[in-house]
């Protein structure tokens, strides 16, 4: 068979895909986009957009049934309608995919090929019936849910981040096996439209990556709002229960019986059955794909960008890796993957926002540091909105006077935390953000505050 000829092809339409088909494409170049599932991957489809979309309804019903606390009336208990909260979110995912569709339909020179892509060599790539070659191979084929191998795993229907977005019943107890990001969203909605929730982690705490007061504080807040978190769970294992499910952990401990099962613990990148082996491309340990600092991979040639190359498990640091992929290929421009700096949110409500450094990685280094913290009681707009869980902390160099990084739980904080990432960019020193005047009334005017009360870090 007679391979059809691109000068470029993508696999995967996630976040990093359609932008640099459009960049490559503008550029005169002729691309072959693949898809297996839906464009927009993980983010437009079982992640951001759909999961964001249910936290703002789970947020209006968790306000509605403290309107008494801001003097509002509400006659009658507060319902959650779970058909018409799944229908809300499926539109927005929905729109979201229409438009990138539409987009990647009106670019020039961009074929769209639907099926399961598996390299044959190193520029050739079999879809189905079609074989296409390049000189240039994108890989960006994202991750999916991790399913661990537990005792009884293979017995129960459970569910994962993305099985989740279809589930059209409210579960009457959901058991969520996992106490990181993804787990913890997931908890607090379903506790708030109803569901009784129960989280089971086998470390010591929560979101284990993070400072121990910001794990104890969002602990205090998903337990504050009813829900049960069992920490330090060990020998976890599954078993019918009549129409239920037993999660089994820890010796001596009552199983946690439920109605639905949610695995959340971790992600597992989606590069087993690409045949990387037969274009040479390495793979570590876990599956990712090694590459550079510019995202090229260890065959001239072929690039991975996204959750596939493990350089970070967010839509912003999938789409970075375009801009530094695209920055290298077409604007003689060297962007690299160490440039950026560290930064993400975890959408519980409150969010916490978080950029650099933890406290935990500053004091490893062994660095001389100042600290300063402010609780969200201190913190006007967060008192007058009536939300005030939580607490902010910065980080800084004590010798250079480098912002090292920094830590926001509380209202708003996804978007304040830029107010110290963008600073750190411009690599401006702590000074900057001191002097710094911010509007009032606001959470992040108290970010120059704190920088003024630094204190060596003990």
């Amino acid at each position: 068979m007679t391979a059809k000829s691109f000068d470029a092809i993508i696999i995967g339409a996630g976040q990093a895909g359609p932008p640099l088909a459009g960049r490559l494409t503008a550029a005169g170049m002729s691309v072959a986009l693949i898809e297996r599932k839906l464009v927009g991957g993980t983010c437009v489809n079982t992640g951001c957009m759909p999961t964001k979309a249910m936290v703002a309804s789970a947020y209006a019903a968790h306000l509605a049934r403290r309107a008494a606390d801001y003097g509002v009336t509400v006659s009658g208990p507060v319902g959650v309608d779970y058909k018409a909260i799944k229908a809300r979110k499926d539109k927005v995912s929905n729109d979201a995919r229409g438009n990138l569709e539409s987009w990647i339909a009106g670019m020039d020179k961009c074929t769209l090929f639907r099926g399961h892509a598996r390299f044959e060599t190193a520029d050739t790539v079999r879809v189905g019936d079609d074989l296409l070659s390049a000189e240039k191979i994108f890989i960006n084929t994202g991750g999916r849910a991790s399913v661990p191998d537990l005792p009884g795993v293979d017995e129960i229907p459970f569910l994962t981040n993305s099985s989740m977005m279809d589930l059209d019943v409210l579960p009457r107890h959901l058991v969520v096996v996992g106490g990181s990001y993804v787990s913890l969203e997931f908890a607090q909605m379903f506790r708030r439209f109803g569901s009784q929730v129960t989280v089971i982690e086998k470390s010591p705490r929560l979101i284990g990556r993070e400072d121990e007061d910001v794990s104890a504080a969002i602990l205090s807040i998903l337990e504050n709002e009813g829900i049960t978190v069992h920490l330090g769970a060990g020998d976890i294992g599954f078993a019918r229960q009549g129409s239920d499910i037993a999660v089994t952990f820890t010796a001596g401990k009552a199983p946690a019986v439920g109605s639905h099962v949610l695995l959340a613990v971790g992600r597992t990148p989606n590069t087993d059955d690409l045949g990387l082996d037969k274009a040479g491309v390495e793979v570590d340990k876990r599956g990712f794909i090694v590459v550079d600092d510019q995202l090229r991979t260890s065959v001239p040639g072929i690039w991975a960008m996204g959750d596939c190359n493990g350089k970070g498990a967010f839509t912003h640091t999938s789409y970075n890796d375009y801009e530094i992929v695209a920055a290298n290929l077409l604007d003689n421009d060297p962007r690299r993957v160490s440039d950026r700096i560290e930064a993400y949110a975890l959408y519980t409500d409150p969010p916490l926002g978080r950029c650099g450094m933890t406290e935990t990685a500053v004091r490893k280094s062994g660095r001389r540091a100042l600290v300063g913290q402010r609780p969200m009681t201190r913190v006007g707009r967060a008192v007058e909105k009536g939300e005030t869980q939580g607490f902010m902390k910065i980080l800084a160099d004590a010798d250079t006077n480098e912002i090292l990084g920094c830590s926001v739980l509380g209202p708003g904080s996804d978007e304040a935390i830029h107010c110290v990432l963008d600073l750190m960019y411009a690599k401006a020193p702590i000074s900057t953000l001191a002097r710094a005047m911010h509007i009032h009334p606001n959470v992040s005017e108290l970010l120059p505050t704190i920088a003024q009360e630094l204190k060596p870090l003990a």
